[in-house]
């Protein structure tokens, strides 16, 4: 039988153990440089990347080595984040990027991210394509026919310009100071440069990876390091992306949290006023808040909602020609600037609104009132399936009976981690804090 590889996001798993072992690593690059090197008259180049993991540089060589085999020529890009290989794919004319990142994982975790040549993330047929050749095996390439590998020094420097020409010129973000979280992640560099270079007092935290700091205590998963120093400055906004930065989370200078929703809601309304809306409608997945559904009802905004993952997000926008979308958990995709989640685009998004409206970041960033909801995570074992479980069967059926119409739930596998994410909403917190809890202890039996 065929072995699975790819899952809702790339190649994850523990680091130095299958699938994210060297060999693994080798084998999938031989089969993805087969499957976009399919006219060796031509010159064949793929970018690769990663966020500050120690296995980054074991993951590294082996893809080098496996492109190379088949003749693909490498550009080593180093730590960057992952929508900068998105577009550095595209800008660069090469045929394939590859992001090494586990994303918000933490530090033992990795993954492979690829995207294709117009710098989106890979089809799922795509995707089947290379599995097949893997699991098949790919004849290297002839002697006289192995690419070469060189470090590309400035792809920091063309995601900086980049970054910052999201923004019209005018902008500036002068007077405003800001705490900047880059998680020890791939951003550290880059991103303090951005908003020091338009203007900003940046006051950054999480800058000093070590190979095993990444997400640890901070970031856009621990917001709490970067609130606490946002109230210490008395700063004006507090910025927490995550490892690989292609989600963000904002701080208002009250120490609030803000969420992907809010800040989606945000940018939505303002591009409708402003006719940059596509299709008057923001795609978002089944996780995001009912409150923002029946907030942009009211703003005349159209909601679709797709599976959890921001390819699916992308995939739904690039089908029906929409613009914006994102996910609760702060990956905002914004195609007129870039082809996948960007956090550090969504944050400028944000403080292009407070210089333009004058406003503080407290009355931008809480768009609509949410619909109380929670969220609660199950690791379970190795071989196990809770969810196929009858008695988990049972207790979704009780709880979903109770909520009636009054709340909804969502109870999906993590397609990241060996989690199952048990999520609902309702207005009346009781209600719903019992319908979670007999899912939670009947998934907890089984897991």
């Amino acid at each position: 039988m065929a072995e699975k590889f790819f899952g809702t996001d790339g190649v994850r798993g523990l680091a130095n153990s299958w699938p994210m072992t060297a060999d693994v690593a080798l084998r999938l690059a031989a089969a993805a440089g087969r499957y976009f090197r399919r006219d060796a008259s031509l010159e064949h180049r793929v970018v690769i990347g990663k966020d500050t993991r120690l296995s980054g540089y074991m993951l590294e060589n082996a893809l080098t080595a496996g492109f190379t085999s088949t003749g693909m020529n490498v550009f080593l890009l180093g730590p960057v984040p992952t929508p900068a290989i998105g577009y550095l794919t595209h800008s660069l004319r090469a045929d394939v990027g590859v992001m090494i990142s586990a994303s918000h994982n933490p530090a033992h975790d990795n993954g492979i991210k690829f995207f294709g040549p117009d710098g989106f993330k890979l089809s799922d047929e795509a995707e089947a394509e290379i599995e097949r050749l893997l699991n098949e095996g790919v004849p290297p390439a002839q002697p006289q026919n192995i690419g070469r590998a060189r470090r590309y020094e400035d792809a920091g420097g063309r995601y900086v310009e980049y970054a910052k020409n999201s923004l019209p010129r005018s902008t500036r973000l002068d007077g405003l100071r800001v705490v900047l979280d880059c998680a020890n992640g791939a951003a550290y560099k880059v991103a303090p440069q951005v908003l020091w270079e338009l203007g900003a007092e940046v006051i950054t935290i999480g800058v000093e990876p070590n190979g095993f700091n990444i997400n640890k205590d901070c970031g856009s998963t621990s917001p709490g390091a970067a609130a606490k120093r946002v109230l210490e400055t008395r700063a004006d906004l507090g910025i927490c992306l995550d490892g690989d930065a292609d989600r963000v989370i904002l701080i208002d200078e009250t120490g609030r949290v803000a969420d992907g929703d809010q800040i989606m809601g945000l940018i939505a309304s303002r591009w409708k006023a402003e006719g940059r809306l596509k299709g008057d409608a923001l795609v978002a997945t089944v996780m995001s808040n009912l409150g923002l559904e029946r907030w942009l009802e009211g703003q005349g905004i159209g909601l679709e909602r797709t599976a959890v993952g921001d390819r699916y997000v992308v995939e739904r926008m690039q089908k029906k020609g929409f613009n914006l979308g994102g996910e609760q958990s702060g990956h905002i995709v914004m195609t007129d600037h870039a082809t996948t989640g960007d956090g550090l685009l969504a944050a400028l998004q944000f403080l292009s609104a407070m210089v333009e409206t004058k406003r503080p970041a407290s009355e931008l960033a809480q768009v609509f009132q949410p619909v109380p909801q929670k969220l609660v995570n199950v690791r379970f074992a190795a071989g196990k399936t809770p969810l196929d479980s009858d008695a988990v069967q049972s207790a979704i059926a009780a709880s979903e009976g109770d909520l009636g119409t009054a709340g909804r739930l969502l109870i999906r596998k993590s397609g990241t981690e060996p989690l199952i994410r048990v999520m609902g909403e309702a207005e009346d917190e009781g209600l719903l804090d019992a319908a979670i809890d007999r899912v939670v202890q009947a998934v907890k039996a089984e897991a």
